[in-house]
């Protein structure tokens, strides 16, 4: 039997193809720290290896997304409530995945979990994809022996926490989408057109109106310094999140500034909201005491302003103070929510109140999200109405003039 190697030990990728003791030839990719290493443990599982290569470098891996990591956590729990080992359901995770990272990335898991390591311990080793709520759940589902309803709890967490990105970044989208689509027609416009229409206007031996001087005058120097604009959007957004990045400071007063925007700052506080009670009902459902949660609680909810909020009840709930009335004190959290929470305490239902708080924020972000879509698009034709009309007009009342002198 082979040594099990080492995790300070190197090792590659190698594709592999055998036949099993069936008599069927069957192909796959193992991480090994050397073809001989590979041949023994193929041996060792009943199957006679053949040709063995180490697998070339791509030279482009797709990115693993959250949504990558809820899917696995969907997919691994309908296999094991199914009855399939955790070895096998990994295996054939990795097996019918689309993403060529996501099938390394299970693998590996599953490889550390055929080595002795548990389920929990296997995922943090890649804390950059399994955060540490997910890690949590799923350790304290091993130690409860409910390791298959966590699994449940972890990916309808993940779901629904992707389905409320998506419906933030949809209502993030179309005030994106009214300034790329403005900025594009006017340059259009400004760039090409506009200067077949110089020629024309040359050609009259005529004075031209202000605005249509003015129009062209903007033509005139976008043509020559276009690089000008390109260069200074450029550099505004990677110093804008640069600052973001590097600066707590700034990111937190983006934060606080963001919650205050007309209709889009609506949004986020419901979102962070939901998230607030969508993680800390999933942390209590896996038996994570209170005060221990909020450390995940407050990295989930997304916005510096909640999640100080909540930094701030922790120290509250650990001198005793009563969840709700942390939750008050903080005076960001509405009192729809703080009465639930009462409730919920008072019942001993924390978590399913809590669950019911999630739902009703998530409805109401939804809600939101289609009533922007609906109000957004009179605006995006208003707006480019406006630009389009207007260099439009700019370029006709030349025209105009002559045909009223005629």
């Amino acid at each position: 039997m082979p040594k099990a190697t080492s995790s300070s030990t190197p090792q590659a990728m190698y594709v592999w193809e055998g036949v099993n003791r069936n008599g069927v030839k069957i192909r796959g990719e193992t991480q090994a720290i050397n073809p001989n290493w590979l041949r023994a443990e193929l041996r060792r599982k009943g199957i006679n290896p053949g040709r063995i290569y180490k697998k070339p470098k791509a030279w482009f891996k797709p990115a693993i997304k959250p949504g990558d990591v809820a899917q696995f956590a969907r997919q691994l729990t309908t296999m094991m409530r199914s009855g399939v080992p955790m070895v096998q359901s990994l295996e054939m995770i990795a097996s019918s995945g689309d993403n060529p990272s996501v099938r390394e990335l299970v693998k590996r898991v599953a490889q550390d979990i055929e080595s002795g390591a548990s389920l929990g311990n296997a995922l943090a080793k890649h804390p950059k994809y399994f955060d540490k709520l997910f890690v949590n759940l799923v350790k304290a589902g091993e130690q409860a022996g409910t390791l298959e309803t966590m699994l449940d709890k972890v990916a309808t967490y993940k779901e629904k926490s992707e389905s409320l990105k998506a419906k933030i970044k949809k209502a993030l989208m179309y005030p994106i989408i009214v300034i790329v689509a403005a900025v594009v027609v006017s340059a259009i416009l400004l760039i090409w057109v506009i200067p077949q229409f110089k020629e024309v206007f040359s050609s009259f031996g005529a004075d031209l109106p202000a605005f249509t001087l003015f129009v062209i005058a903007m033509s005139d120097w976008l043509q020559a310094n276009w690089w000008i604009p390109l260069l200074g959007m450029s550099a505004i957004g990677y110093a804008f999140a640069e600052a973001k990045r590097r600066s707590k400071a700034f990111d937190r007063f983006i934060d606080r500034i963001s919650l205050k925007f007309p209709i889009i700052g609506n949004i986020l506080n419901l979102s962070a909201i939901a998230r607030f009670s969508r993680t800390l009902s999933t942390m209590f459902a896996a038996g994570v005491p209170l005060v221990e949660s909020m450390d995940s609680v407050a990295g989930a909810t997304g916005n510096a302003v909640y999640e100080d909020a909540t930094r701030r009840m922790q120290e509250d709930t650990s001198r005793g103070v009563q969840l709700n009335t942390a939750m008050q004190t903080s005076q960001v959290f509405p009192n729809f929510v703080v009465q639930m929470t009462r409730i919920g305490e008072e019942s001993g239902r924390l978590e399913e109140m809590l669950g019911k708080v999630a739902d009703y924020y998530e409805e109401q972000v939804d809600n939101l999200v289609d009533t922007l879509s609906k109000q957004i698009e009179p605006l995006i034709m208003a707006v480019l109405g406006v630009i389009v009309g207007g260099l439009v007009i700019a370029m006709y009342l030349p025209i105009f003039k002559l045909g009223a002198v005629v």
